[in-house]
C-alpha cells in the first residue's frame, strides 16, 4: 500500500496516513474486507512511529472506515462509497473556496483559474 508523507506539510503524519488510507477505501484500491498492514509494519514501511500509525488506524475505526479484529488485524470495513465521496468532494470544494477568494482579491479571472485548474489536473503524478 503506497502511502506518502511529507514531513513538510502542516498536517499531522498520522492525519496525512489516514486521509490517504479514506481515499484509497473510496477509490476501491482497499476493498472490503481488505486486510491492512499491521501497525508495526506500515510504521516501518513508512518511516515513522508505531504510535502515529496506531494513531490513524484507530481514528478510522473511530470513523468506520476500517475495524480492528483481534489477533487477526485490521481490515476495511464494508463503508458507504456515496458518503466517503461526497466527504471528499466537501474537502475539495473548502480548497476551491479558499482559491476563488485568494484569485478575487488579486483581480484574477476566472478563466485563468479555470486554465490553472485544468493544467494541474492534467497534470501527470
Amino acid at each position: 500500500m503506497e502511502i506518502i508523507i511529507s514531513n513538510s506539510s502542516d498536517i499531522p503524519i498520522y492525519e496525512q496516513i489516514k486521509e490517504q488510507i479514506k481515499v484509497k477505501i473510496a477509490s476501491n484500491e482497499l476493498p472490503e474486507n481488505a486486510l491492512l498492514p499491521s501497525i508495526r509494519t506500515l510504521a516501518k514501511d513508512l518511516h515513522c512511529s508505531v504510535i502515529t500509525t496506531k494513531n490513524a488506524y484507530e481514528e478510522l475505526v473511530k470513523e468506520g472506515y476500517i475495524l480492528n479484529v483481534p489477533s487477526k488485524g485490521f481490515y476495511v470495513a464494508k463503508v458507504n462509497k456515496e458518503i466517503v465521496l461526497e466527504e471528499q468532494l466537501n474537502k475539495i470544494e473548502d480548497c476551491l473556496d479558499k482559491a476563488i477568494t485568494i484569485a478575487k482579491m488579486n483581480n484574477i479571472k476566472l478563466k485563468t483559474l479555470k486554465e490553472m485548474l485544468s493544467v494541474l489536473y492534467e497534470e501527470e503524478k
